[in-house]
């Protein structure tokens, strides 16, 4: 892994954040490498700096990402790809796509020397919209596709199709589509299942179904999967990893498919998938 040029960005709002980051930059400047700050994290200790998110991502071999999942998430819809491996270190709470905590940075960079780090690479959506078949936006999803009633009360119809193949037709609040590594975030929340991040799998996931046998689906990531409103007289609003909501009109198409990115996120050799699931889970085993 390269790792000449390096790129620090700070979530500004977290504590500590000051003192944490001129420790992780005195680590990293220590090892003889050339250390960036994004312009708001470099104002965070009074310097100044014209590089934004996406041009350390262009820029330099690795990212330093300090906050949490959120952060990690707005720098991803920030950068645009292809990206840099990313270390994430969590300054928030759950923490699933940061590598260690505030007091595992230097042990992690220890790790990156010594060529011993792990790389998660973690499957994107790709998702178009499209209306009267011409593309209206299309972008990236690192967690999950929303598609919801918005602020309305009433339920939508969603009419699911995948590789062409009409799944059904759902009469709820919504429609989640993530990613395994969205399935710890709102999936999870509304009862789909933990996916592991290499599983090659999305899940299908409906919000408060009407119909009770409406259950989360698992489809290959090779799939292609289509939504479109069967509500004619009321649209659908999109989201992606909660972000940029789209009002889509009555009969416009979601495609959903694999995105020919992929985001690599930097880990410790001896931190599992499960090993996480265990620590922000705090499951602990069955008590008789």
């Amino acid at each position: 892994m390269d790792r000449k040029n390096v790129g620090v960005i700070v979530n500004v709002g977290k504590a500590g954040a000051v003192d944490l980051l001129r420790s992780i930059r005195l680590t990293l400047k220590q090892s003889g490498v050339q250390v960036f700050l994004e312009m708001q994290t470099a104002a965070l200790v009074g310097e100044y700096s014209e590089h934004t998110v996406s041009s350390l991502a262009r820029s330099c071999d690795l990212l330093v990402v300090l906050g949490g999942d959120g952060t990690l998430l707005q720098m991803v819809h920030e950068s645009g790809f292809p990206l840099p491996p990313v270390l994430g270190v969590n300054a928030g709470t759950l923490g699933f796509l940061t590598g260690v905590g505030p007091s595992g940075f230097t042990e992690a960079w220890n790790h990156i020397v010594a060529d011993k780090a792990v790389l998660s690479h973690r499957t994107l959506l790709e998702v178009e919209v499209l209306r009267g078949g011409e593309s209206l936006q299309s972008t990236y999803s690192l967690n999950e596709v929303v598609l919801s009633r918005g602020e309305r009360s009433r339920l939508i119809r969603l009419h699911v199709e995948i590789d062409g193949v009409t799944l059904t037709e759902y009469n709820a609040d919504g429609l989640i589509v993530a990613t395994p590594t969205g399935s710890t975030a709102y999936s999870l929340s509304a009862g789909g299942p933990l996916v592991a991040p290499d599983s090659g799998v999305f899940v299908i996931t409906p919000i408060c179904p009407h119909v009770l046998t409406n259950r989360s689906v698992i489809v290959t990531d090779t799939a292609s999967i289509t939504v479109q409103s069967s509500s004619m007289q009321h649209g659908v609003c999109m989201t992606s990893d909660g972000r940029d909501a789209l009002f889509m009109d009555p009969g416009d198409v979601v495609r959903i498919r694999r995105a020919p990115d992929v985001l690599r996120l930097v880990f410790p050799p001896d931190l599992s998938f499960f090993e996480v699931l265990r620590q922000k889970f705090k499951w602990s085993g069955t008590v008789v």
